[in-house]
């Protein structure tokens, strides 16, 4: 394993990296960094929680020089992940004194404006920063650095058209970076378009699938919310994601698990930017253990000692399947991924374990109690009860193991 000195970082950013704790380079940051100092555009195939906000960080701290204008943007699919990407760089340039700020939308824009004025480093999610190049807030004619983070996620949002717009107003004298879970075609296509002779750097997962657990339950939809309380109660867990496929039923698990005594709190697009902050470093500190949200508000967010993931709805595709699962069982932990299955979840578990190749296990339903759920919770229960109890079965109970 190389060590941070032999990859050339300055003196400055090495300090920084090492008053945070970190002692050797991840995969990802032993064999993008080298490239990455050179001034190579790369495409980088790595997840979140992999360390490449600290590869191309070194990048724009070593390279950016202070109160030259705007030298470095990085792009973004969220607001939470521009914010958490924004604190690691500021962490990182701490010697450096560079000025990063964030521009994402949810917030008032009259600040941002002004903070434009004398940044260095832009993050930001790629609709507000067209906002401010359409506005005239914002210069990139002086752009060394462009980094897309968690690209793949930027395109599944329908961001393609907006990212255009936003590279072709970047200076052409620029190193590009472009990070993705999954190399799609639109990606390669991207790179073609707009990078230079870029290097491939692809990273093995961070999950160890030897240390994933992944089991369901099959359950009535009546007492899917009531198993999930037993198991939130019973299992060792540390910190626990749940993911829903709405905003509605996220509201819905929360309200009802803080009722049951489970300090739990929701994430979703429906809240203020501050009160998704504030939830954030409730979960990140562990004042909060269970963490239920949507997909949209869950990607990109790296969170470290999650225990457990659990689907309280099964997702849509494979490839959402695997980004929730993912949360879990990094860095050498054990993770366990709970689907709690009923009959409106049938196809769409189905087609995950299709697509992925997979048998995951059904785990025997244990005897568990009634929950309490709330006068209008109880009637936004039985709403999708009366939609599904007269479905006939499909196909995921002859074809399941």
């Amino acid at each position: 394993m190389t060590n941070f000195k032999e990859l050339k970082i300055n003196a400055h950013i090495l300090k920084a990296i090492a008053d945070a704790g970190f002692s050797e380079p991840t995969e990802i940051q032993e064999k993008s960094i080298p490239f990455i100092l050179e001034g190579k555009d790369i495409i980088a195939g790595s997840a979140t929680g992999s360390g490449k906000t600290l590869a191309f960080g070194v990048g724009i701290i070593q390279k950016v020089v202070k109160g030259r204008g705007i030298q470095a943007l990085v792009m973004t699919p969220t607001r939470e992940l521009a914010e958490q990407v924004a604190k690691e760089l500021y962490k990182f340039s701490r010697n450096n004194r560079l000025e990063i700020v964030t521009v994402y939308g949810g917030v008032s824009i009259g600040p941002q404006i002004d903070n434009l004025r004398t940044a260095d480093v832009v993050v930001g999610t790629p609709g507000r920063i067209l906002d401010h190049l359409q506005r005239g807030t914002i210069n990139l004619q002086m752009i060394k650095i462009l980094v897309l983070d968690e690209a793949d996620r930027m395109l599944d949002m329908g961001f393609i058209d907006d990212i255009r717009k936003i590279i072709s107003q970047c200076s052409r004298e620029r190193q590009t970076m472009l990070f993705s879970a999954t190399i799609l075609p639109e990606i390669s296509r991207l790179a073609g378009k707009y990078m230079r002779s870029p290097v491939m750097i692809l990273g093995e997962s961070q999950v160890d699938p030897s240390k994933l657990k992944q089991v369901y339950y099959d359950v009535s939809e009546k007492m899917k919310f009531s198993l999930l309380v037993h198991l939130l109660k019973h299992e060792n867990a540390k910190l626990v994601m749940i993911f829903c496929n709405s905003r509605k039923t996220v509201d819905f698990i929360t309200n009802n698990l803080q009722a049951n005594g489970i300090k739990a709190q929701a994430i979703h697009a429906g809240f203020s930017q501050n009160i998704r902050s504030k939830v954030m470093t409730q979960f990140h500190s562990q004042q909060v253990n269970v963490l239920v949200c949507t997909d949209v508000a869950g990607r990109g967010l790296d969170i470290k000692g999650v225990s457990h993931v659990y689907n309280y709805d099964a997702p849509k595709d494979s490839k959402q399947y695997i980004h929730r699962i993912g949360r879990t069982a990094r860095a050498g932990n054990e993770g366990k991924a709970v689907n709690l299955v009923s009959d409106r979840d049938y196809d769409n578990f189905d087609r995950v374990m299709r697509s992925n190749q997979i048998t995951i296990p059904k785990e025997k339903t244990p005897q568990f109690q009634v929950a309490n759920i709330s006068w209008f919770e109880r009637k936004f229960e039985r709403k999708f009860e009366r939609k599904f109890e007269r479905r006939p079965k499909g196909n995921f109970r002859r074809t399941r193991r």
